[in-house]
């Protein structure tokens, strides 16, 4: 109960603080081509003034536009073994109408941050709204988006702050990305990185590419593609060709660190050893519950864990594992037991030879091994073959065995299932 008032009191305050402090001239201003109410949701119709489609084409609409809209804040998530933690992050606003923004993203910060999923040639608009920090508000610290390893047309848009804009708090920046190269990516926030990628602004991010919208019966180098037909990339021969796909993102907490923040003391980076190894923002066993967890108490109600980490597939399907590393502490090793994994791509690009003559695929670099190692970075496209696996549950978990544990939990941490049905 003592907790509970505790956080009233800080609430009530850091909302009266936000109000006092933010900029007079900030506001609140989605871009997105086509979205005639500003929720960052293009829409195809005309609207009546109450809102509805009146059934009349809207000429700015544009299918191959996807909008996005971010909150970057504060919030708090539930580690494996029931403690509570403090983070900042971003939560996905993308619906909320402009004005009710800044409420709706205060204390609603996710981990891992929103996955965000576009196709091959879209124009992809995303707005970033920086929401403050509420239990904090004290920092004044702006955010940005870095798209991690994508070929940007423009460093104003990279989310480097050397080189692009940083949002001050109360304020929104379009970003717009011309969606050119597929693959699994990554994305965080640049300013102050080790920090602010430490507090947990990370998120998945992947592009799906141009050849799953074949025509149907295209041969591709002797495989015929269908309908419906999904690949990691334009492989030109269906050898990347998989039937579910999940993301893995690898990462860990140092609780100190973050009890640090909360209670606004200084940061020990030079002492930073995590103790919360996690997949998807979860230790094991909260990585095999299926959809959200439980909001913590603290959010207020607001769910800040959606992405749970449990694969599962029908026997003979092929699994893609969409896997990136984006801690700034140290490399990690995840091991399959039981079904290898053919590594098909890694950094968004194509395990691939240079074509002959422009047209036959070149030479498939692709390898099959059991382990795959990544450092803070680095993303890896693997795809498990249950072709003759027997129905059951299978293990992906890391062989740095002192990382299977939720702090002093000795059982759990970086692990979770595989179910094949």
């Amino acid at each position: 109960m003592k907790q509970f008032t505790r956080q009233v009191i800080l609430l009530t305050m850091a909302f009266l603080l936000l109000a006092w402090s933010v900029p007079a001239g900030a506001q609140i201003l989605v871009q997105c081509p086509g979205d005639l109410n500003g929720d960052s949701i293009p829409d195809p119709f005309l609207l009546n003034p109450n809102g509805s489609p009146t059934g009349r084409p809207n000429p700015d609409y544009d299918p191959t536009v996807k909008c996005m809209h971010l909150a970057a804040g504060d919030g708090y998530i539930t580690m494996a073994d029931g403690r509570p933690m403090y983070m900042f992050g971003f939560a996905d606003v993308t619906g909320i109408p402009e004005d009710m923004v800044m409420m709706e993203g205060m204390m609603a910060a996710s981990f891992p941050a929103p996955t965000i999923t576009v196709d091959e040639g879209d124009k992809f608009y995303l707005n970033l709204t920086n929401v403050g920090m509420m239990m904090r508000p004290d920092l004044f610290d702006p955010h940005t988006v870095h798209w991690h390893g994508f070929p940007q047309a423009s460093a104003v848009f990279d989310g480097v702050p050397d080189a692009s804009i940083s949002i001050n708090m109360g304020a929104t920046l379009t970003y717009f990305y011309q969606v050119v190269e597929p693959g699994t990516y990554m994305y965080h926030c640049h300013v102050e990185a080790t920090e602010h990628m430490q507090m947990g602004m990370l998120g998945n991010l992947y592009v799906r590419p141009a050849q799953n919208r074949l025509p149907a019966g295209t041969d591709l180098n002797g495989f015929t593609h269908q309908a419906g037909y999904k690949y990691a990339y334009n492989d030109g021969d269906g050898s990347t060709y998989y039937d579910v796909e999940f993301p893995i993102q690898i990462g860990s907490f140092d609780s100190a660190f973050h009890d640090a923040s909360e209670t606004v003391q200084p940061l020990p980076f030079a002492l930073m050893r995590d103790n919360y190894p996690m997949l998807n923002g979860r230790g094991y066993p909260d990585t095999i519950v299926p959809g959200p967890l439980p909001p913590p108490m603290e959010n207020m109600g607001k769910v800040s864990q959606s992405v749970s980490s449990l694969i599962q597939a029908t026997a003979g399907e092929k699994i893609l594992l969409r896997i990136s590393n984006l801690n700034v502490t140290r490399f990690y090793t995840l091991a399959s037991l039981g079904i290898p994994m053919k590594v098909v791509g890694y950094n968004a690009r194509l395990l691939r030879g240079p074509s002959p003559d422009g047209v036959t695929p070149g030479k498939n670099l692709s390898y099959t091994t059991n382990s795959i190692t990544l450092g803070g970075g680095e993303a890896l496209d693997a795809i498990l073959d249950t072709s003759g696996i027997a129905p059951g549950t299978y293990f992906l978990y890391t062989t740095n065995l002192n990382y299977l544990s939720n702090d002093s939990d000795p059982f759990g941490g970086m692990m979770t299932e595989i179910w094949i049905n």
